[in-house]
């Protein structure tokens, strides 16, 4: 594996483990990290819609922007499907943290 690819995955995880922890920037940046398939994730609009969402939630007006944004290249089934990942990941970390 090379040393980009590395550093690419550290930052993914890293920033999964800081949206855990709810960091609101952490979510912001892996939006924007599978909106435009950087950072050694694929572009996805779905997962990207979700970190957005996350984000968002919170009234971070940079993340309801850049989730609006998006959401003009998705469909209807695709925006219900990265507010149901986004609602799962409420859940899941909530739980976790209980």
């Amino acid at each position: 594996m090379g040393n980009g690819l590395k550093s690419a995955n550290f930052l993914i995880e890293s920033r999964l483990r800081d949206a855990a922890r709810g960091d609101i920037a952490a979510c912001y940046d892996l939006g924007m990290a599978y909106s435009t398939g950087t950072a050694g994730v694929t572009f996805d609009l779905v997962e990207a819609h979700k970190w957005f969402n996350l984000a968002a939630m919170t009234g971070d007006a940079t993340a309801q922007a850049a989730r609006a944004e998006i959401a003009g290249d998705m469909s209807a089934r695709e925006i219900a499907a990265a507010q149901r990942a986004a609602r799962d990941w409420l859940v899941l970390n909530r739980a976790r943290a209980a």
